[in-house]
């Protein structure tokens, strides 16, 4: 059973960066794995995160073209998502 738990956004890029500069190739090759797969985990959330920022950025637009440009960029992240994952 998977439970989800909430973090600060702080703390998850804090976690997301910490892993990132980790040097695992000194470990073994389960390590190796598991290691990439969470990093994997953890980039399609960053995604969603993102994803979702763009989306308010639509919502809270200050006038139709800054909307415009908003939608724009939040379609982009979306297609790019789409097509990564």
């Amino acid at each position: 059973m998977d439970i989800n738990i909430k973090l600060p956004l702080s703390l998850f890029k804090q976690v997301f960066y910490i892993f990132e500069n980790i040097n695992i190739y000194s470990y073994d090759d389960i390590f190796q794995t598991e290691y990439f797969n969470l990093i994997d985990a953890l980039n399609r959330k960053k995604a969603a995160i993102e994803l979702r920022e763009a989306y308010a950025d639509i919502i809270h637009a200050k006038d139709d073209d800054a909307r415009h440009c908003a939608k724009m960029r939040y379609l982009q992240q979306k297609r790019l998502i789409n097509e990564g994952f």
